[in-house]
């Protein structure tokens, strides 16, 4: 199958204004992010994706006060520094016998 030069062009033009469209919708999401104060707010779904955690472990994380969380209209959310912190804190250090 023989494509034209023409024709070549225009399906390249066709695919790159696709791609503007998804990379609009991309930076619509990124904006809809919740931040206050300059601070990014991620709900429980974002936080169990970061750390990898059951929902049961996050709410215990909460209940022990081992990470703090903001209630916004009922839905609970978590500063993104606050998250960074208590990963930091979770580190252990383990000295190397020898």
């Amino acid at each position: 199958m023989n494509i034209d030069r023409i024709e070549f062009t225009a399906w390249m033009e066709r695919i790159m204004e696709r791609f503007d469209l998804l990379a609009d919708a991309v930076n619509l999401t990124r904006s809809q992010h919740t931040a206050v104060d300059g601070e990014e707010l991620l709900d429980n779904q974002d936080v169990l994706q970061m750390l990898k955690i059951s929902a049961r472990s996050l709410q215990r994380y909460r209940s022990s006060g081992r990470l703090p969380y903001y209630t916004i209209s009922g839905k609970i959310y978590y500063k993104l520094s606050d998250i960074q912190q208590f990963v930091r804190e979770s580190f252990s250090t383990t000295k190397a016998i020898g």
